[in-house]
């Protein structure tokens, strides 16, 4: 069989995916804060962005073109100019005293508390460290106690590789023999030191468990001591579940005492770290307002702090004078100018779609904004989507990180859709419905004998829910609801 080389024309057609629509793509599914961080870049990396807020409006009257703007600056540099005549010699130079001490002017300059607010108001500026505010890690506050308390230069090397290997929550990570190993040190020795960082503050630090971390701070209970650190040691798993009948039998004391130390137990602090955490809070800002006008909601985006984008009138007016422009500035200015405008449009399709969206999720959610969760309805992504003619993926990408502010409190756009749980009479209801319903219902059962997850399927039946057992259960631990075992309580 030969071969052979052929030229031949073909047509078809083919999708493909533009850079620019991959960047209106992105924009749909950020969060507001990323959107912020996105258009402050871009208004950093192309100079023919500008915030309409910032800049005053022009009179038509008063605009200028390029070279009178040009010839304003040289005359407002001569004005410097002439502003430095008045100030310094006859040719614009500053004047200099003829004892001025340049010596003790730079080293006091480079000194690390110089402040020129100090030397211009003749007082001592503040300083950042008196303003700003650093929270003290448990490590540091553990260093610190080591530090001054009575320990030999040998110990405190010991007690330094124990703090460094305590996480967050107050608990040793490394065993004794892997710290003695690494410190060329006997087990003994990293033992003892332990011991006494354990009776740092906060009590039970540097625990390896947590019955070992709840006996050090039940060494300062007093008279309830030895019953309290009885049950640690050996009931716990029966204080867990409330068996408090069986705990009593078993160290021969009365209940009521076993239930005393039940309530010092709990009382105690499982993990020692938690008020050094360094985690901070994550503020929750809305995207979509939604109001009660009369009988009808209305929505409002939340435009707060996004800059008003747009094109900048002086590389406008530059751009059309072709001819006092270079072609390679020109190219430049073209292409800086296209992505502007495209950026500004995709931010406006974005706020357009989320706008869709929040209404359309407003339309079919009506019931749960007019009466509370237990009216929300089953609904899925095709919903919405057939109803503002969009594809699925789109309102996916819309709803991702986007949050609404209602009447009924602040939600994520997500929470609106719900897979729904067929009841017995025909219909359906979404399925965060029946999670309240099988928490008001766990909440109202009897403490001394509480309902299990197949007694919970079947109150849910007399509500015309018809769920499995498992369901139950699913819905339970997402709520963070003990079993039935756990949720006893022993009188």
């Amino acid at each position: 069989m030969a071969l052979e080389l052929k030229q031949s024309v073909r047509l078809s057609q083919q999708l493909v995916v533009t850079p620019q629509l991959q960047q209106a793509i992105k924009l749909l599914q950020l969060s507001r804060l990323e959107l912020q961080e996105i258009i402050q870049n871009e208004m950093l990396e192309n100079p023919v962005l500008e915030d309409a807020e910032t800049l005053p409006e022009e009179p038509d009257g008063d605009k200028q073109s390029a070279g009178e703007i040009h010839e304003q600056a040289k005359d407002e540099d001569k004005g410097h100019e002439h502003t430095m005549d008045e100030v310094g010699g006859a040719d614009g130079s500053l004047k200099e005293p003829a004892d001025f001490d340049w010596e003790n002017y730079l080293n006091t300059y480079n000194a690390p508390g110089y402040s020129a607010e100090r030397d211009v108001g003749g007082e001592e500026a503040t300083t950042f460290e008196n303003v700003l505010r650093q929270t003290e890690s448990l490590q540091d506050h553990l260093l610190w106690q080591l530090h001054l308390s009575n320990f030999t230069p040998r110990e405190q090397e010991l007690g330094t590789e124990i703090i460094g290997n305590v996480n967050d929550d107050g608990y040793l990570q490394s065993t004794v023999d892997e710290i003695a190993a690494k410190v060329n040190a006997q087990p003994a020795e990293v033992e003892s030191v332990l011991k006494r960082i354990q009776e740092f503050d906060p009590i039970g630090v540097a625990s390896r468990d947590i019955q070992e971390c709840l006996l050090c701070q039940a060494k300062l209970l007093g008279d309830a001591a030895p019953l309290v650190s009885e049950i640690i040691r050996g009931h716990l798993s029966d204080l867990e579940r409330h068996n408090y009948s069986a705990i009593a039998k078993k160290l021969g004391v009365d209940v009521e005492k076993v239930k005393v130390a039940a309530h010092v137990v709990a009382a105690l602090e499982p993990k020692p770290g938690r008020p050094f955490s360094q985690e901070s809070p994550q503020y929750i800002t809305p995207d979509v307002y939604v109001s009660k006008v009369g009988e009808d909601y209305v929505v409002t985006l939340n435009e707060d702090g996004l800059p008003k984008l747009r094109v900048s009138e002086f590389y406008r007016r530059a751009l059309m004078r072709g001819s006092t422009v270079g072609d390679q500035t020109k190219e430049y200015i073209q292409e800086r100018m296209r992505s502007a405008v495209w950026l500004i449009k995709s931010i406006h399709q974005r706020q357009q779609t989320l706008y869709k969206v929040a209404s359309s999720i407003i339309k079919f959610q009506r019931e749960f904004f007019n009466k509370g969760l237990m009216h929300l309805k089953p609904l899925v992504l095709k919903d919405v989507a057939e109803d503002i003619e969009m594809h699925e993926s789109t309102i996916s990408r819309v709803t991702a990180n986007k949050y609404m502010h209602s009447p009924r409190g602040i939600f994520e756009l997500k929470f609106f859709f719900n897979s729904g749980i067929h009841q017995l009479e025909g219909g359906g209801v979404a399925s965060e419905s029946v999670k309240l319903l099988v928490k008001k219902i766990i909440s109202e059962e009897d403490p001394r004998s509480p309902l299990s997850d197949q007694d919970i399927a079947l109150r849910l039946k007399g509500h015309n829910i018809d769920i499995a057992r498992r369901t139950v259960a699913k819905y339970r631990e997402s709520l963070g609801i003990s079993p039935s075992s756990r949720r006893r309580r022993m009188e």
